[in-house]
């Protein structure tokens, strides 16, 4: 049996915004992983060092020492695997979006569902060193769990399966 689908119009505004959070987040990632593609068979040390330099940043100091360290052992087969992982992890969220945008409720259980995952390691993170950023981040994931979960209420109820 098919699900029911909303019209376009009928979709929420909350929705639409998460539909287009999704798709913002897809895209970032999709960027993000065709840039480490740019690094395949590129000295990534040599770069993170003209970076550093370029950045007026002590290379000795603590961030900078790591982010020289983690560049020292990058390979292009770790490259490639986090450029894959970035397309799939844009590929749901963008999947997601259009879901959303067009009312389906798989889109609403799957952002239910994945926004429900980090809000125990957010809240986690938050207790153990509380940021403006954590606060913010905890507090966006548990509007959108509330929206969806709103939602997927509202839609049982107008199929006539909840009270």
């Amino acid at each position: 049996m098919q699900e029911p689908v909303q019209t376009p119009e009928s979709v929420s505004r909350p929705i639409r915004l998460v539909a287009l959070f999704e798709g913002f987040k897809g895209i970032l990632v999709l960027v993000a992983g065709s840039g480490l593609l740019l690094l395949v068979h590129r000295d990534v040390h040599a770069l993170a060092v003209q970076f550093i330099a370029h950045s007026h940043l002590n290379p000795a100091s603590r961030y900078p020492e790591i982010f020289l360290e983690f560049a020292g052992r990058v390979q292009d087969g770790r490259l490639l695997l986090l450029a894959l992982g970035a397309a799939i992890y844009a590929a749901v969220r963008l999947v997601e979006a259009y879901g959303l945008y067009h009312g389906r409720a798989w889109a609403e259980i799957l952002a239910a569902a994945s926004g429900a995952i980090y809000v125990p390691v957010e809240a986690i993170e938050l207790l153990r060193h509380a940021t403006t950023l954590r606060a913010v981040l905890l507090l966006a994931n548990i509007a959108v769990v509330s929206i969806m979960v709103r939602a997927l209420v509202l839609r049982r109820r107008a199929l006539g399966h909840g009270a």
